[in-house]
């Protein structure tokens, strides 16, 4: 069953929502319209929460987690994904917070308490260190990830057409 209870709690998904088959969703999730969640996706909300804006998309492979509460990190870091989100085959997302229109590039590890504003490309293979802060209208590569150069235009708008695909093919699979 790719829908799983962690301590009472189980993820919380919209109808709209497509989970493959495959993927497994424990815990404390809860996604917003039109996610696609696609297969071989492992996401653990069980010592943290996990959130995920409408019309994003986490592709295959992928693994989300967050960090747990302690004494010298309080409130721990949850896993915030925000709408328009197109996270690529293979990525790891690791307690971290993601605004809108995002292209997390395939294979891309994104690390605990990083901050990746709105409107960004993260390259794959990019490696974003814990608690750096990627600004809002750039594309960062490397390992360890380094601004790039601004996004163009027609970049920009790529960004919400790739979630606008992904909803589009997941209704096809629904």
């Amino acid at each position: 069953m790719p829908i799983r209870p962690y301590k009472g709690i189980t993820p919380t998904l919209p109808e709209s929502c497509y989970v493959d088959n495959s993927a497994v969703l424990v815990g404390d999730i809860i996604c917003g319209d039109d996610v696609s969640i696609w297969p071989l996706v492992a996401a653990r909300g069980d010592v943290n929460h996990i959130r995920i804006g409408n019309r994003s998309n986490i592709q295959d492979g992928a693994v989300l987690h967050v960090t747990r509460k302690s004494a010298s990190n309080p409130d721990g870091h949850p896993l915030i994904i925000g709408e328009d989100v197109t996270v690529g085959h293979k990525c790891m997302l690791h307690g971290c917070t993601l605004g809108d229109r995002i292209l997390v590039g395939m294979g891309a590890i994104i690390m605990d308490g990083a901050i990746v504003e709105d409107d960004v490309f993260v390259g794959a293979g990019s490696l974003v260190p814990p608690n750096k802060r990627l600004e809002s209208g750039y594309l960062y590569v490397g390992s360890p990830v380094k601004q790039a150069r601004p996004l163009n235009n027609q970049e920009r708008a790529f960004l919400k057409q790739s979630a606008v695909n992904y909803v589009e093919l997941k209704a096809d699979y629904q």
